[in-house]
């Protein structure tokens, strides 16, 4: 990680910037994926988990005695931990549930808006140099408690056709029955063209690399939703005197040890300070099974040097980023003043892991600046807002004018006529 010293806001961003692939170039590489999958379905998601994932399969849909067998082989201690997270996710995700709102807006105009879920979702999961099974917490648990009724699950297989039990467990602990194992953007395509194995969803949710982000915008293109252009992870530390070197560099790693694409920012008031968390990176990177992985997110990453509180806060919001972490005195003073991050973690001991896996918090999050315009996933991502209106006679006296009126001046007289002719009927009553 280079340091750069009070850069000035010319150069804020070049330092902002992700380690990203042309999109246009990603579009022209999965594009042909979706096609195929579109127009040969079956065959050509076996064809393409043979030359990705190196699996050859002959049912891509996970059976009853696969998930029987992953429930069994899986360590106690890992089903409890499991548990208590799937637990705590869904007590924070049941308090987001929507209250209906009904109102009179007029006399005799009566004007509701209630909650439906979607109906089919898809969800992905990354397994390839991870199996990251607290993302099927974080996307079933959410569309259980919305009431999906068909929900989806596809994740990549090991090169002998084969689910981590734990991913296998998380699935069957939030009652998802139906998991296929494709991975990358055939696992996209396949859940937005649907085929003879897998149903064709109306959204698609999940995180993975900038093939898999591509596709899900590619498919958005083409009637299918998405929950947002979510790419690589990254994480911003803001760190001064008060933080622990040695907690600080951790964090940064946990974001590093992703994958190569990943990237950590980190932010502090001292050049000393930023030295000595380097130092901390360096020691226990040497530590890390994923040391390679970490080594070139590190690449991309940047260690920031401001004098100045609003620098920042400034270049923070800026940035954008999908985790933030508050290591300083007076870390709520900061958090007031962030308007743009996926999700935020105060304090010494807030660590992002917590968020990853069992505080309650989702952790499907915007990333590559998108947290400007994205919440990360809860309940209202898993549902539509529906609006019912009620006219009375007296709603019709109320508001008849005033929608002719309006009517006629956009020069759409069927509008205005639909009200007029209740007009009307009205006076000769």
């Amino acid at each position: 990680m280079t340091i750069s010293v009070c850069p000035q806001k010319e150069k804020w961003n070049g330092l902002c910037a992700r380690p990203t692939m042309d999109l246009i170039q990603l579009f022209n590489t999965v594009r042909p994926i979706v096609d195929a999958v579109r127009s040969r379905g079956d065959e050509a998601l076996r064809e393409f988990e043979a030359r990705f994932d190196h699996a050859e399969l002959s049912d891509l849909q996970v059976s009853s005695e696969e998930i029987d067998v992953a429930k069994e082989t899986l360590a106690p201690q890992l089903k409890d931990a499991i548990t208590q997270a799937k637990d705590n996710i869904a007590r924070f995700h049941e308090a987001q549930r929507f209250q209906p709102i009904s109102l009179t807006t007029a006399a005799g105009v009566y004007c509701e808006q209630r909650s439906v879920p979607i109906e089919k979702v898809g969800l992905y999961i990354p397994g390839g140099s991870a199996p990251l099974f607290s993302t099927v917490l974080m996307l079933a648990v959410p569309a259980q408690i919305a009431g999906c009724k068909e929900i989806v699950l596809c994740t990549p297989p090991s090169s002998n056709g084969t689910i981590h039990p734990a991913i296998l467990f998380a699935a069957q602990l939030c009652g998802v029955k139906q998991i296929f194992k494709l991975g990358g953007g055939q696992a996209i395509a396949a859940m937005a063209c649907g085929t003879e194995s897998v149903p064709k969803v109306d959204k698609i949710f999940g995180p993975g690399n900038q093939y898999v982000m591509a596709t899900k915008q590619w498919v958005s293109l083409h009637g299918v939703a998405i929950d947002m252009p979510a790419g690589p992870s990254e994480v911003e530390v803001i760190a001064d005197e008060s933080c622990k070197p040695s907690f600080v560099a951790a964090d940064l790693l946990s974001q590093a040890e992703h994958g190569p694409d990943s990237q950590v920012i980190l932010i502090t008031d001292s050049e000393k300070l930023a030295q000595e968390i380097q130092k901390e990176v360096s020691r226990q990177l040497a530590l890390l099974p994923r040391q390679n992985i970490a080594e070139k997110a590190l690449a991309n990453s940047n260690t920031i040097v401001f004098t100045s509180r609003e620098d920042i806060i400034a270049f923070t919001n800026q940035y954008a980023p999908e985790h933030l972490i508050i290591a300083t005195k007076d870390y709520r003073t900061i958090a007031n003043s962030i308007t743009n991050a996926g999700s935020v973690f105060l304090g010494n001991y807030s660590c992002e892991s917590a968020g990853d896996y069992a505080s309650g918090t989702n952790h499907t999050l915007p990333t590559l600046g998108y947290a400007r315009s994205y919440s990360g996933l809860s309940l209202d991502s898993f549902q539509r807002k529906m609006t019912l209106q009620e006219l009375t006679e007296d709603g019709i006296r109320s508001i008849g004018k005033t929608v002719v009126t309006m009517a006629e001046a956009e020069q759409l007289d069927a509008h205005a006529n639909a009200m007029r002719i209740r007009l009307d009927s009205l006076q000769n009553k």
